[in-house]
């Protein structure tokens, strides 16, 4: 893909649970836990009424190569699970159809195949923001 995200690009995701021995222990936690276990059955989920009223704000960071950082926030007006992934899904697909038609085989992730024309579509149609605070 021309390195467009650079040479040296490396990702990694961090969940911050404390400092220490506390934080040790919290990660011991979450690693030892199964998602699956405690998973709603069919029609056990949030309530319409929660989900309408869900939403969320992420927050993130990079760390440039001239020492600077940059930070990315994405919010979202709906539950993230059951509101703005099935709107995310829908643009995805209306915006492979109708604006990536220059594609060539292979598999890609989202930012590579669609770029801005999927923030642009999520921003107008999914109750999505982006904004870049330096």
């Amino acid at each position: 893909m021309g390195h467009m995200y650079g040479e040296d690009f490396c990702y990694n995701e961090m969940w911050i649970q404390g400092p220490g021995e506390e934080g040790k222990a919290a990660a011991e936690f979450v690693g030892s836990m199964n998602p699956l276990a405690d998973a709603p059955a069919p029609g056990e989920g949030p309530s319409k009424e929660s989900r309408d009223n869900g939403n969320y704000d992420v927050l993130f960071c990079a760390d440039l190569p001239d020492g600077s950082t940059i930070h990315a926030a994405v919010t979202g007006d709906m539950d993230p699970g059951y509101g703005s992934t099935s709107k995310m899904i829908a643009e995805s697909a209306i915006c492979l159809v109708k604006e990536c038609s220059d594609l060539a085989g292979g598999i890609y992730t989202p930012a590579p195949a669609m770029g801005e024309k999927l923030i642009t579509r999520l921003q107008a149609s999914a109750g999505l923001t982006f904004k870049i605070e330096e």
